[in-house]
């Protein structure tokens, strides 16, 4: 697991490792250039880079209680690309990432700007995503000029930040890069529900909500019945016959049947269950996202699951039902302007079943011809190459300034997506042979 690849998910896994009240998320009396109460900034200086010979611009700083950093070739295009980064635990230390992937080199190479907020608070707060990436993008127009063109791009909970800001700012974005993002929302939080309740259900054991000792004794015991205690990926089978049960519900829930499903299974299969923890209803919504989860309209697979599952409503149907931009938001499926996303196939933290929500959403909608989607053939969370992620940049750049439409994925087919080859057309096959998991995979034809 590459360095930016274990921060996301070590961080990811902080949203449900509660352990105190977060600070202030409003306080109209502090300064704009200060963070809020309680948290403090880490943003150290960022050397320019060199393109063509030439430095570039960093401009650092802190506006709006977030903080940022801004970066302009010497040969500026006139155009701005924002970058929102993914989830960054339940700390107090706000911090700002450069675009990943090469993607920090290529924009300006290509002659963009770009530009990057710590948002003014951590937790899976969606909502401070949102509001701080749009007011750097404002203001970068008085650091710099008005941008005549901004795109975004981000990862993970990032991805939930674009798919909403498309949505809230209409015409502000004229085009998104969402990588393994959180497109479907709440959904996210449905699917670690499900994986504990049918777990449960098919081991005969009632233990949510889950009680403190959950991790240490009743898990293993669940592990033991299911026969995944010593699975692992490439390894054999060991599941029993309710293991196979729980594998096939799980497959099917984060997205079908489809390459890399099986080791995907055995690579997550523990930290998932880490995903549950007792619950905080005095903590805000940004630290405990389990209490917008339900599953009392979800259908499983094996059918047998629905009659046994236990059925669970949101602890805060409020939120849940809010159209309002809330710390975690509903993303409905409107962007409007160009968007390519990638997503891992075996990504079982955020599961491949995120783009097919979203892709639902959007054709409910009829904006179906501003969406194109690929998968790329990785089982761990936002593992992509700098190929990968360069390519699908430089077709959205395409996609907006000339209206050359790039080619993506069927991923609401579930013949194409259970095809073994699914996932060869856009994934890096130089990739293949490096660190990682893409040798969970067979070899592309």
């Amino acid at each position: 697991m590459g360095p930016m690849r274990a921060h996301i998910v070590v961080s990811l896994l902080g949203l449900v490792l509660f352990a105190g009240a977060p600070p202030a998320l409003a306080d109209r009396e502090v300064p704009g250039d200060q963070p809020l109460p309680g948290y403090t900034v880490n943003n150290p200086p960022l050397p320019p880079e060199v393109v063509n010979g030439q430095p570039t611009r960093v401009l650092q700083g802190i506006h709006a209680h977030s903080a940022y950093t801004v970066e302009v070739p010497a040969k500026w295009n006139g155009k701005l690309a924002m970058w929102a980064h993914g989830y960054r635990g339940t700390g107090t230390v706000l911090t700002v990432d450069p675009p990943a992937y090469g993607l920090r080199t290529r924009m300006l190479s290509q002659g963009y700007a770009w530009a990057a907020s710590s948002y003014y608070g951590n937790g899976y707060d969606v909502r401070a995503g949102v509001q701080a990436t749009h007011d750097l993008a404002k203001h970068f127009g008085k650091l710099v000029a008005k941008p005549r063109q901004v795109l975004i791009a981000g990862v993970s909970m990032g991805g939930h930040v674009i798919g909403r800001s498309l949505e809230q700012y209409p015409g502000f974005y004229d085009g998104a890069l969402p990588m393994c993002g959180v497109l479907g929302d709440h959904e996210l939080f449905d699917f670690f529900l499900d994986y504990q309740l049918t777990a449960q259900a098919l081991t005969n054991v009632r233990a949510y909500p889950v009680p403190a000792d959950y991790l240490t004794k009743i898990v293993p015991g669940i592990q033991d019945k299911l026969g995944t205690t010593t699975l692992v990926p490439g390894g054999p089978d060991t599941v029993t016959p309710k293991g196979a049960q729980f594998r096939a519900s799980v497959i099917d829930r984060s997205g079908g049947q489809r390459p890399g499903a099986t080791p995907a299974f055995a690579y997550w299969k523990d930290f998932l269950f880490g995903l549950a923890t007792p619950p905080a209803d005095s903590a805000p919504l940004a630290f405990d996202p389990a209490r917008l989860a339900t599953n009392l309209f979800t259908r499983y697979q094996p059918a047998e699951l629905n009659r046994t599952v236990q059925r669970v409503a949101p602890r805060d149907w409020r939120s849940r039902l809010s159209p309002s931009l809330t710390e975690i938001p509903k993303i409905s499926g409107r962007p409007g302007v160009p968007v390519v996303s990638l997503h891992g196939l075996g990504d079982l933290f955020v599961p491949f079943s995120m783009e097919q929500a979203y892709r639902d959403d959007v054709s409910h909608n009829g904006q179906s011809r501003w969406l194109v989607q690929r998968a790329i053939r990785t089982v761990d969370h936002c593992e992509f190459s700098p190929a990968e992620a360069g390519t699908a940049w430089d077709d959205l750049v395409a996609w907006t300034d000339r209206g050359e439409k790039p080619a993506g994925d069927a991923v609401g087919s579930a013949k194409d997506v259970a095809s073994p080859t699914f996932g060869c057309r856009f994934s890096d096959r130089a990739a293949y042979t490096g660190p990682g998991t893409r040798r969970l995979f067979s070899v592309c034809p």
